[in-house]
């Protein structure tokens, strides 16, 4: 009953909290949107839509697909599809190869280190304590369509990202963005870094002080819907989910799991919770007022990235009860702010684009136990088998430098003092690689570098290829196959349960149309462009969606 009367008193309550606007006078849509509104949702499967499609209210997902522009055959390109990087590929319209955004994190050969994709040691923590806040895009190495429409202005347009997570929120906008606000799970805060400002605006620190994160940490997450009626899913407690701290059945009281969690962010255990994504909106809708978004003749951009779905699909998987009641809740979030948004700024001038970061697979206990081929790579064994068999080739030394998100590095500089062939090695690294149980695929940089692959895997891996940051031998598994189990796993396949994703136009001069053809997810920044009038980014391959412009 706690969790049903929140959607009923919450959003109602900021209605009252925050400052009245008068809504638009006239229907006739606007020359441009007023408002671009990006909804993006990491590890959002295609098929949670369809498949909940019974349960879902009339005024969230139905409301879109049912109005607007849907598109069904979208899919990422690359291999590496994961949050953050396809918020990059969303923005600047190309892959990895070109933005540079290959994975959450990469190994930096010269520096002998890992790279943090968001982190810039350059840049200060603005609203919370010191290393909570210290991201920015400096790793992003194309512009993005919102920078293409502030150089198109002399910057008069307003971009803002909004996520609790820093990396969606920064890289879903780009280099000239007016903010991107991150939630800090130590303090409870949204906060930013000093790439973007020098202090928090005042809007901002007074939704900080209302203390919402303190609601929902003291809140209980139960169904929304009687237990027997999530026909959906698996049953609510079964054998293939690890489950929050060993507990993977209904109710969980959010206080008392954060006693086990025994992290140092008081709040981290509302990342494991929809009621991150009820903050991220609710602060999402605080921006659009107190910025005026959408309240002039040029056009501005708000980026909302929903994350709890990525770290519920990692602990109970895409089958689960707790993925179910997530979709729902979800659908009800998501309508609140279309009511928002058309009643304050008027749907006639308003874009609403909507889409998953990346999907995600099923969980390999589950699908082994319907004896589909599926498992889990075995890194630390394969990896030391892998050095002991340079040691004999190669005599006695530190070949393999590092391992690192289904990639090999090299000791290049070993390879060069020894005036060894680096060719002649990374084929040798990749064939044995490639005898491992749950490998499907090898290919070294070499290849990728003198080959140019137009269909098939290989085709997507030098897609996610970067000379700078990528290894020396790429590896891909057989569909069903994961490299860990854990907290924050990381699912890469060039498989379609991973790539494909929902892509939905709404609002504005959106016509209803169902739009079958595929769709490449790099496809979106120029459409957007060529909506607006404005130049491409800069290193977009993408097309546009030539039934959404004509």
């Amino acid at each position: 009953m706690i969790l049903k009367k929140r959607f009923i008193v919450f959003p109602t309550l900021l209605f009252l909290l925050l400052s009245p606007v008068k809504p638009q006078d006239t229907k006739i849509p606007s020359d441009k949107p007023r408002l671009i509104l990006i909804l993006q949702v990491s590890q959002f499967r295609y098929d949670y839509i369809p498949r909940f499609w019974d349960k879902l209210s009339d005024d969230g997902f139905k409301k879109m697909i049912n109005r607007g522009s849907y598109c069904e055959n979208t899919s990422y390109n690359y291999l590496f599809s994961d949050v953050g990087v396809g918020s990059a590929t969303i923005s600047t319209g190309s892959n990895p190869s070109q933005h540079g955004i290959i994975a959450r994190s990469w190994y930096n050969n010269l520096y002998d280190k890992i790279i943090d994709y968001v982190y810039d040691e350059k840049t200060n923590t603005i609203g919370a304590g010191y290393e909570n806040g210290r991201f920015s895009p400096v790793n992003l190495l194309a512009t993005t369509y919102c920078d293409e429409l502030k150089l198109s202005n002399n910057s008069r347009t307003k971009v803002i990202g909004i996520s609790c997570d820093p990396a969606p929120a920064i890289f879903s906008t780009g280099q000239t963005a007016n903010n991107a606000y991150w939630f800090d799970y130590k303090s409870g805060r949204f906060i930013t870094s000093s790439f973007y400002t020098d202090s928090l605006p005042s809007w901002v620190d007074e939704f900080n002080n209302k203390k919402f994160p303190g609601i929902y940490f003291d809140n209980v997450w139960n169904t929304i819907l009687p237990l027997p009626e999530y026909m959906e899913s698996l049953p609510d407690k079964n054998a293939f989910e690890p489950g929050l701290l060993g507990q993977n059945v209904f109710p969980y009281i959010i206080k008392d799991l954060s006693k086990k969690l025994r992290q140092k962010d008081k709040y981290d255990i509302l990342r494991y919770t929809p009621f991150s994504d009820n903050l991220a909106k609710d602060f999402a809708i605080t921006a659009i007022v107190n910025e005026e978004l959408g309240k002039d003749e040029y056009t501005d951009i708000l980026t909302l990235t929903l994350t709890s779905s990525e770290y519920i699909g990692n602990l109970f998987g895409p089958l689960s009860v707790e993925m179910e009641d997530l979709i729902l809740r979800m659908d009800k979030e998501i309508a609140h702010l279309i009511e928002f948004v058309e009643k304050n700024i008027g749907k006639e001038n308003v874009l609403i684009v909507f889409t998953g970061e990346h999907g995600v697979q099923h969980l390999p206990e589950y699908l082994g136990s319907h004896k589909i081929a599926s498992g889990y790579f075995n890194v630390s064994g394969n990896i030391s088998l892998l050095k002991s068999y340079m040691n004999n080739i190669y005599g006695k030394g530190d070949w393999i430098k590092q391992y690192h998100g289904q990639q090999i590095f090299l000791n290049r500089t070993l390879v060069e003092d020894a005036k060894l062939n680096l060719a002649e090695m990374q084929n040798n690294v990749a064939n044995l690689m490639l005898q491992f149980s749950g490998v499907a695929n090898t290919i070294t940089a070499t290849t990728l570098q003198t080959t140019n692959f137009t269909n098939g895997t290989f085709f997507l891996m030098q897609n996610g290829y970067n000379q700078k940051r990528s290894g020396d031998v790429l590896l891909n598994f057989n569909a069903g196959w994961a490299e860990s189990r854990g907290i924050n796993d990381e699912f890469a396949s060039p498989y379609g349960h991973d790539r494909r994703v929902p892509l939905i136009w709404y609002g504005w001069k959106i016509g209803r149309n169902a739009i079958h053809r595929a769709v490449d997810l790099t496809d979106i920044a120029p459409t957007i462009s060529s909506l607006l009038e404005i130049s491409y980014p800069n290193s977009a391959t993408g097309s546009p969606i030539l039934e959404l412009i004509e």
